[in-house]
């Protein structure tokens, strides 16, 4: 469309926006419509990231912001005094409403905690051992972390992150039928003699009252 410039009448800063001509006696600030193409695409790339989170971490705009480092590198809560607080706050967003320094997960709106968002997984993961890292050194809060950690462990269950288990060395002799223990230890004496395995089982004899009050009830079928 052409664009048109504003009569002489009016002030200077008007005449340097172009308009855009919708209708007889109508125009609309270019300005204003760049704004709202730039809301519209932002609206949309937030809409793509949730459905594929893993596709932020490949985008120019998280390499501009993070580079090659961890999203909580960096990162360090406001308090009072020179000492931190022994635990994260429990979550940094209650309704509307965002705390003033949020962890490095409630920052950014397209961080998205996935069991398929296998790089985000393995920043909070240490390389060497495969443990989470404590929140008290990343700064993530409680509800970030807690969907971390069931974001690991599902991802871990499905395949897509590994996790290591101790080798432990066994000996097939403790496993084996030919063990002293299992194959060739002697029956007792009892039950070659037919005795009782407890002595004190044998010299048992039942009351005479119990057993008269057991025959009564079961009379019917004693005698079939």
């Amino acid at each position: 469309m052409p664009f048109l410039t504003q009569p002489s009448q009016s002030s200077r800063a008007w005449d340097r926006l172009p308009v855009r001509r919708l209708g007889p006696g109508r125009c609309l600030c270019v300005a204003a419509s760049l704004k709202e193409e730039q809301a519209v695409r932002a609206l949309e790339a937030r809409h793509r990231y949730k459905e594929k989170p893993w596709e932020y971490l490949e985008s120019e705009e998280y390499l501009e912001r993070y580079g090659n480092g961890p999203v909580w590198a960096g990162y360090r809560r406001n308090h009072k005094g020179g000492i931190p607080p022994q635990k994260t706050r429990r979550t940094c967003i209650r309704g509307d409403k965002v705390c003033g320094n949020p962890c490095p997960v409630c920052r950014d709106s397209n961080l998205i905690v996935h069991p398929q968002n296998v790089k985000l997984l393995q920043q909070f993961m240490s390389p060497h051992t495969g443990a989470v890292y404590d929140p008290t050194r990343t700064g993530v809060c409680m509800k970030q972390q807690k969907k971390l950690n069931e974001a690991i462990n599902t991802a871990q269950d499905q395949g897509t992150l590994p996790f290591q288990i101790p080798h432990v060395e066994f000996s097939g002799d403790d496993y084996s039928n030919s063990h002293d223990a299992v194959g060739f230890t002697p029956p007792p004496p009892c039950l070659n003699s037919g005795e009782t395995w407890y002595k004190w089982y044998g010299e048992m004899t039942p009351d005479a009252g119990e057993v008269a009050k057991v025959r009564k009830l079961y009379k019917a079928y004693l005698k079939s």
